[in-house]
């Protein structure tokens, strides 16, 4: 088994993982991080599943302030534009 480069949590999502980078819900079939876009929305959805009555611009904040703590995330332009 391989060690861990990120410690035991997927640098995007922050779900716990055995070896590598990144999650499988983070990565393409290639095993390359999926765009920020992508992410986002699909974080977003999360966060809707979890928090049904919030509004479009708070699931959406949300979702931003998490991923600025992620270390795949918080450089990105849409974060750091915040």
């Amino acid at each position: 088994m391989s060690t861990p480069t990120s410690g035991t949590s997927c640098e995007s999502c922050s779900m716990p993982i055995e070896s590598g980078r990144y999650c499988a819900h983070c990565v393409d079939a290639d095993g390359n991080l999926q765009s920020f876009d992508e992410r986002f929305e699909r974080m977003v959805g999360w966060q809707a599943r979890r928090n049904p009555g919030q509004s479009r611009a708070e699931l959406e904040a949300a979702t931003l302030a998490y991923m600025a703590t992620m270390p795949a995330w918080r450089d990105h332009p849409r974060i750091t534009a915040q």
